[in-house]
């Protein structure tokens, strides 16, 4: 049995903010943006060409979905993004306006800092160390 875990959603204010946010200061790929009923768009995005995973942005239309904008997991750090290279990927995203919460922390696992998306939610910007199960 193969199975994997294709998109997970993120809940944002605007379609088109958040595509630029993710798309120019993250470097995503934008890997589908299809109109549907009611003003909705299928929108996603990826960290690279060809990869696995994409994140479906999805724009928040009830109070309670408003509510969990930049807060999907409390204050948590929810989503982790992969470099094979932290000092280039660190850079680049300070020059786009990206915050980072922390100065890079060197663990057994990698390398590591916490970074802000556009609406607060924590992300790890992380290079795994070599030999590590993530490496």
């Amino acid at each position: 049995m193969r199975r994997n875990i294709a998109h997970v959603t993120l809940l944002v204010q605007d379609y088109d903010e958040a595509i630029a946010f993710f798309t120019r200061s993250l470097a995503f790929k934008l890997i589908e943006d299809t109109p549907l009923a009611d003003g909705k768009r299928w929108v996603l995005v990826s960290p690279a060409e060809g990869s696995p995973f994409t994140l479906l942005l999805a724009k928040a239309t009830t109070p309670e979905q408003h509510s969990r904008v930049g807060d999907q997991v409390g204050d948590r750090v929810f989503l982790f993004l992969e470099t094979d290279d932290f000092v280039r990927d660190q850079i680049r995203m300070k020059a786009a306006g990206v915050r980072f919460l922390e100065e890079p922390r060197h663990e057994l696992y990698g390398t590591v800092a916490v970074f802000e998306d556009l609406y607060g939610n924590k992300w790890d910007l992380i290079q795994p160390a070599v030999g590590s199960p993530a490496a």
